[in-house]
């Protein structure tokens, strides 16, 4: 299929489909609203018959840009955690964890620390740390969608700053291909410490945590689960799956220790550490080299015969309710798929066929701006791009060969920080769209409403990128100077976040006592509250 520019027209389909699962609350037919609206306009701009032309097209882009690598990781961690929980694992380490972990701030500070811990990928953490400690925070009356949202800000946020992940090699990869700089990954480290979106990011996590505080949609959500009601969404079991009252605490972490050790292994082996090249024989090289995808499905694999040869001799379940179970788990985990598969379908449909990237090009080159101002400019392009298309390496793969040689041309001084806040700028579009891929698996590994943990994540992440702008501002005015940079972006993060948490807690106490007054004008007046 041949691209057509679209203009302004290919900024619609994303924001119809955000638009639409804002109002509607539903996420697969807003996204299928999306894509059409997106074949409809590339079929009328290239003279295909409306109605055909938009289907076929439509279909075309989801068969293209499916990773088949993913749904298979998808559904193979989901018969993982199924069977997992059958031999009693989860039950046993909800036990064990809950006896270690005493308190709500102690389960909210292990729950991000583990977050931090699993670097290597994002989609590997995503779903790895909801399955590991649901049982722990539902224990503290934690939401979901705070657990959703702890979970996403150490995915994305922590492997954009990790020298050895699956992200680093993406930019890094982007940055070599400029040609002009001796090492992607070198520079990749210089970008770091101007990465302002992921280092606030991470800052207000350990506040929020550390002072069990929130604001906005997210503390209406966590008073809800203190009254009980923590947002779980988990899939309904058939009684024929029951729980062996016989599983131990090593029935989970093995195989997910097993889990994380394959991903380890199979990203270095196809990384070329083990091969015939010695320029991949180092653990750097070889991370930078690795296709994740693929490692990641061939670790789900391992686990699950790990957790075969663990569950089915010591008779913790048949071997028919093993397979039984692998099939449940798969099926627990089609309704994520088929968002991702929607969510990757509409982004190509935004870059391949209306050329988005071309048109964010061309306003780009446009803009006449003074140099202090790019930094900001492209933290805020790169961040309505990612927003809109739902994906961080496609932003930053469209971004980076436009923004080295603007940066260059326009102020040298600045080219790392522009990098740095072109990658800042795709992680906070990536953090909070509906239709980015970790968002979604953010909320499938939290069992969480998917447009609740949009909701009530973005305020916060808009808070960060807020106070981001402020920080790129001010880099831009002063020559990139690190200590003035974090030193004017950090404390205004800690002031709002003071800000806004009295302010809903005003609210509250307000609501509080409008509730009592209603109550006694109720009773006074002879009736009885309700």
């Amino acid at each position: 299929m041949h691209p057509f520019y679209a203009g302004w027209l290919s900024l619609l389909p994303p924001v119809i489909a955000i638009v639409l699962a804002l109002l509607t609350k539903e996420v697969i037919t807003s996204l299928m609203a999306g894509i059409l609206t997106g074949t409809l306009i590339y079929s009328i701009g290239m003279g295909l018959n409306p109605v055909v032309g938009t289907v076929q097209s439509a279909f075309a882009m989801m068969v293209k840009k499916t990773d088949l690598y993913i749904i298979i990781f998808c559904c193979l961690l989901g018969a993982l955690v199924f069977v997992v929980s059958m031999a009693g694992g989860s039950k046993a380490y909800g036990r064990g964890a809950t006896s270690k972990i005493r308190s709500k701030k102690s389960a909210l500070i292990s729950t991000s620390l583990l977050g931090v811990l699993i670097f290597i990928d994002d989609y590997f953490n995503c779903l790895t740390v909801g399955t590991v400690m649901k049982p722990v925070t539902d224990k503290y009356k934690i939401s979901r969608a705070k657990l959703a949202y702890i979970i996403d800000s150490t995915a994305a946020p922590v492997c954009i700053i990790a020298p050895v992940s699956s992200w680093a090699a993406a930019v890094g990869s982007s940055l070599q291909s400029t040609g002009r700089f001796k090492s992607g990954l070198s520079t990749f480290i210089a970008t770091i410490p101007f990465n302002l979106y992921a280092i606030l990011t991470l800052i207000m996590l350990l506040v929020i945590c550390l002072n069990d505080i929130d604001f906005g949609p997210m503390a209406l959500r966590e008073e809800k689960a203190k009254n009980g009601d923590v947002g779980a969404i988990e899939t309904r079991v058939d009684k024929k799956f029951s729980v062996s009252d016989r599983g131990r605490v090593s029935d989970m972490l093995v195989p997910v220790g097993m889990l994380i050790l394959f991903a380890v292994l199979g990203m270095l082996y196809n990384g070329g550490f083990w091969g015939t090249d010695p320029a991949y024989h180092s653990f750097t090289a070889a991370f930078g080299n690795c296709d994740a995808e693929s490692a990641l499905a061939w670790s789900c694999f391992g686990a699950l015969i790990v957790a075969f040869i663990m569950f089915v001799p010591r008779r913790l379940m048949t071997f028919k309710q093993f397979m039984d179970g692998v099939v449940e788990g798969i099926k627990s985990m089609v309704p994520a798929c088929v968002i991702l598969l929607l969510a990757w379908t509409i982004s190509g449909v935004c870059r391949d066929l209306l050329e988005t990237a071309v048109f964010i090009k061309n306003f780009v080159a446009a803009s006449s701006v003074p140099g202090a101002l790019l930094p900001l400019l492209i933290f805020i392009i790169s961040a309505l791009l990612s927003f809109s298309t739902g994906t961080a390496w496609g932003t930053f793969g469209i971004l980076i060969p436009i923004v080295v040689p603007v940066a260059e041309a326009v102020a040298p001084n600045l080219t790392i920080v522009s990098l740095s806040a072109t990658l800042a700028g795709s992680i906070f579009g990536d953090h909070c769209s509906p239709i980015s891929d970790t968002t979604i698996l953010s909320s499938t590994g939290a069992s969480c409403q998917h447009i609740e943990h949009v909701s009530t994540q973005l305020p916060y992440a808009s808070l960060v990128a807020g106070c981001c702008a402020v920080g790129y501002l001010v880099a831009g005015f002063t020559n990139a100077n690190l200590l003035l940079t974090l030193g004017t972006s950090v404390p205004v993060l800690l002031i709002s976040i003071w800000f806004f948490h009295h302010k809903s807690v005003a609210a509250q106490n307000l609501r509080m006592k409008t509730s009592e007054t209603v109550s006694k004008g109720a009773v006074i007046g002879g009736q009885q509250p309700k």
